[in-house]
């Protein structure tokens, strides 16, 4: 079985205000709205993060996703009013992650490598 791209769903309650709230976290609109209630934001040829509206199933999520610079990204998402855990050195000393909440309460967590 060969894999060749991950889409990451992230449930919430409310389409329109989430598609707000991740505008800001992403830094732009929605690449594509295939219908009224999903969103998809394309991050990479291979990682799609789609936000769905499924008020059953919101807040019970955790995304992680990759940055270059953590502290750069998180400057970013405080210019934007997003609030995110203190960075903490995980994995044996090899990354840092900060975790930022949506307003369903899904995790997102940034990831920043320090080994190259």
């Amino acid at each position: 079985m060969t894999m060749r791209a991950v889409l990451a769903v992230v449930p919430v309650a409310e389409i329109e205000k989430a598609v707000q709230w991740y505008e800001g976290f992403f830094g732009r609109a929605a690449d594509t709205r295939p219908m009224d209630s999903l969103a998809e934001w394309h991050l990479s040829e291979l990682g799609v993060v789609q936000v769905f509206e499924d008020p059953g199933r919101a807040g019970r999520t955790a995304v992680n996703l990759t940055v270059d610079d953590l502290d750069a990204t998180l400057s970013t998402l405080s210019g934007q009013g997003i609030a995110s855990s203190d960075a903490q050195v995980v994995s044996g000393g090899r990354q840092r992650l900060a975790v930022v909440q949506d307003p369903d309460g899904n995790q997102l967590g940034l990831i920043e490598s320090l080994t190259t």
